[in-house]
């Protein structure tokens, strides 16, 4: 078995672990069966308050639903 001649440095091992950190991640978004907005998977739909086909969230009449 391969065994490393030297030790690494902190420095080092980070510098070389610190490349993933800064990678843009891009946000799964799935659309939503009932009202089409996108929204997170797993997750309620802000717009029609739906989740697996059920109403979950009820907004009130009159005030602004959340966007």
């Amino acid at each position: 078995m391969a065994v490393p001649k030297q030790k690494l440095s902190r420095t080092r091992t980070h510098r070389r672990r610190a490349e993933n950190l800064y990678k843009a991640v891009e946000t799964p978004l799935s659309k939503c069966p009932n009202c089409g907005e996108p929204r997170l998977p797993h997750r309620v739909c802000l717009r029609c308050g739906f989740y697996k086909g059920k109403q979950v969230l009820e907004f009130e009449e009159g005030s602004e639903e959340k966007k």
